[in-house]
């Protein structure tokens, strides 16, 4: 999913430029999807999201032994698991290459010391295996500063296809026709899987108190792993499964909503942003990057399902309000949310670590091979150019 969905434009960057791309993961219904990209994908069918020590240890076996017999010259990992097994299996397989991107770290700030501890220093003990750490935002940079390298970490943000998310007036007439939202009613809708950490809660609380004023739509997938029964007012909201015509279906929405409790960029947001829906976001990293509250969006704070409602009853009353947060947050994703300047700047990072291993610097070994392949997030350089780049691809 994380391949096909997360990551499209960047690995299609990475193909245009001529390198072979290769994404490793667990398979699904997504493959077909990945391969549509031009990317060769590997299959790990122990490479899973959920945690499991015995699985876990097969499958970063099966990960070391895949990545030396792919012969990489750049390994790029994404996402918490497969980024912190991914660095250090790429380190032992030889990859003279190895970089990462955070997505968001797995704890938050208010969470117990325990759970921070564990993820904060798997991430530290991760770090130690890679050449070059990417951040979609700074809070995550800083709180790993004490353990990231000088001159071997940015921030590079995040962003999506501009190109194909723009606002859709025919799709918006198509999707509401289809969710039977009459033309003066309002439509609130939030995009994503379905798990505590998006706030269904709140969300549905949210479109319990204010039913009477607009229809509420999820849209995205139920994931199997969590728990969704214990969430109240499930039948305030429309659940509709995934949908491939996102742009169409931002361009329905007259307010979005992301109640999440954590996240690295919020990809979704950024989507809405760029279809210029008006929105309402959890005061938290990953959606304070989207914009300035009462500038391009409104935030509130994360798990307040009063205030959240709040909001959303704001732009629900206030038309002009919608139509100028809209306006504002698609002019700052035209200038801030173009996924290809973020993938010319992972491209440019490999290019940036080669150099530094064939001069001889940090101690790295020289760059090696014609090939670039991706696991997790990994790539694998263009056939018969030793001197080329990596792209990059990753499992969630």
């Amino acid at each position: 999913m994380s391949l096909a969905l997360l990551l499209p434009t960047e690995l299609e960057v990475d193909v245009e430029a001529g390198h072979t791309v290769f994404g490793i993961s667990a398979p699904g219904p997504y493959v077909p999807r990945v391969t549509a990209l031009g990317v060769t994908h590997v299959p790990l069918p122990e490479l899973t999201r959920s945690w499991d020590l015995r699985r876990d240890a097969r499958a970063f076996r099966s990960l070391v032994g895949t990545l030396r017999a792919l012969e990489l010259d750049v390994l790029h990992t994404h996402n918490p698991k497969t980024g912190v097994m991914g660095r250090i299996a790429g380190r032992l397989a030889g990859i003279p290459v190895v970089v990462n991107t955070c997505h968001g770290l797995w704890a938050r700030p208010e969470d117990r010391l325990r759970r921070r501890a564990l993820v904060y220093g798997a991430e530290a003990l991760a770090i130690r295996f890679s050449d070059y750490e990417l951040f979609q935002n700074a809070a995550d940079r800083d709180t790993m500063r004490r353990v990231l390298r000088r001159g071997r970490h940015e921030v590079v943000g995040n962003g999506v296809d501009l190109v194909r998310f723009t606002f859709d007036p025919e799709g918006r007439r198509r999707v509401r026709a289809e969710l039977g939202v009459g033309d003066d009613e309002l439509l609130v809708g939030t995009i994503g899987r379905r798990v505590r950490e998006k706030g269904p809660a709140e969300f549905a609380t949210t479109a319990a108190a204010l039913g009477d004023r607009a229809r509420f739509v999820w849209v995205g997938p139920d994931d199997n792993t969590d728990a969704n029964t214990a969430v109240p007012h499930q039948d305030s909201v429309t659940f509709v499964g995934e949908r491939t015509d996102m742009p169409a279906v931002y361009s329905a929405l007259d307010v979005f909503v992301l109640a999440s409790h954590r996240e690295g960029f919020s990809r979704a947001s950024m989507e809405a942003a760029a279809c210029g829906v008006a929105m309402v976001l959890t005061d938290i990293r990953g959606c304070r990057e989207v914009g300035t509250s009462g500038e391009h969006l409104l935030l509130t704070p994360a798990g307040d399902a009063e205030a959240m409602t709040y909001a959303v009853q704001r732009l629900l009353d206030d038309a002009p309000l919608r139509e100028r947060l809209g306006r504002a947050a698609a002019e700052r994703a035209r200038g801030h949310f173009d996924q290809r300047a973020v993938a010319a700047r992972s491209l440019a990072t490999y290019d940036r670590v080669r150099a530094w291993g064939q001069s001889g610097r940090h101690g790295r070994a020289s760059f090696r091979a014609s090939q670039v392949r991706p696991i997790l997030g990994m790539t694998r350089q263009r056939a018969g150019n030793p001197r080329g780049t990596a792209t990059k691809d990753r499992h969630r």
